[in-house]
């Protein structure tokens, strides 16, 4: 087992669902295999335009050949283990590369970097999820304890597997994921109510809007933004008990069992679609509403 990186690209033209499996060519098979039962992160080319560099997590559960594709294989994702980063990390920083494992020994970018799919060291694992999950910072304390500043200089450490068993502690245990998640949709939203497209801010500065699972996670729903949607309290009640759902062009629909639906109409906006995030990547995936549709609206 050992660490990876996965590129993944937006426009991708391989049959890829991050959250879900990574399809990739023979050449590739043994450097995947090696991943099997340990954590990738996911990396988006500079050259692909808003590129979002380093920009997920996940667990590589098994690889599979694919059954619709000859000579390509699948990685599958353990499911649930998919996350988002708060912050996508870029390529390079202020202190230079970020995967110190791509450079040669002149310190140069090697042909390394352009591998589909690599290893990563432990301390490069450490330095990018640190970065993505923002762990330096007060909103992901651990439980129990306050989290001390993390640095970003894991080579020096005589401990990079016990710090990388750290790492993935944090990123599997539920209250950080909820924390990371909310952080991410509330952030693609602007932090408005999709359904009523109100933004309203408490006097704490804390916007009244939940982060909605749409496919939830007690049913394997993955924490990628694409599977949320933010929500304010109200709309996220009648969202979970199937009063409203929505369909693949984000139209809202009200189920036909709602006891007032002229009040349901009045309460929406007046589009009678949901606001979409200000990114067409971060939009709610067809795949998850459907299953809102099938197993949690009254139809």
């Amino acid at each position: 087992m050992g660490f990876g990186i996965f590129i993944h690209r937006s426009d991708s033209i391989y049959d890829d669902s991050p959250a879900e499996r990574y399809q990739f060519p023979s050449q590739y098979l043994g450097r995947v295999q090696a991943c099997v039962g340990d954590w990738i992160i996911y990396y988006e080319p500079r050259k692909v335009a808003a590129t979002r560099g380093y920009f997920a997590v996940a667990k590589v559960q098994q690889v599979i050949r694919d059954p619709g594709a000859p000579g390509m294989y699948l990685a599958l994702i353990e499911p649930g283990s998919y996350l988002d980063f708060a912050n996508p990390v870029p390529f390079s920083d202020a202190g230079g590369v970020v995967e110190r494992g791509v450079l040669n020994e002149q310190g140069q970018i090697s042909g390394r970097a352009q591998s589909a799919v690599r290893p990563i060291s432990p301390a490069d694992f450490n330095r990018i999820v640190t970065l993505g999950l923002d762990l330096a910072e007060p909103m992901l304390p651990r439980v129990g304890e306050p989290m001390p500043p993390i640095g970003l200089q894991e080579e020096q450490a005589p401990m990079e597997f016990e710090q990388s068993r750290e790492r993935i502690s944090v990123i599997t245990s539920r209250a950080v994921r909820d924390r990371v998640f909310r952080q991410i949709v509330l952030r693609a939203y602007d932090q408005r109510c999709a359904i009523t497209g109100l933004r309203l801010i408490n006097g704490g500065g804390r916007a009244e809007v939940a982060a909605a699972h749409i496919r939830p996670v007690q049913a394997n729903g993955p924490d990628i933004i694409s599977n949320g949607i933010a929500l304010s309290g109200t709309a996220h009640w009648m969202f979970d008990r199937g009063l409203i759902s929505l369909g693949d062009d984000l139209e809202i629909l009200i189920s036909r069992q709602a006891n007032d639906q002229d009040s349901i109409r009045a309460f929406i906006n007046r589009t009678g679609r949901a606001y979409p995030p200000q990114r067409a990547l971060d939009r709610p995936h067809p795949h998850f509403l459907q299953w809102h549709r099938e197993h949690c609206f009254k139809q």
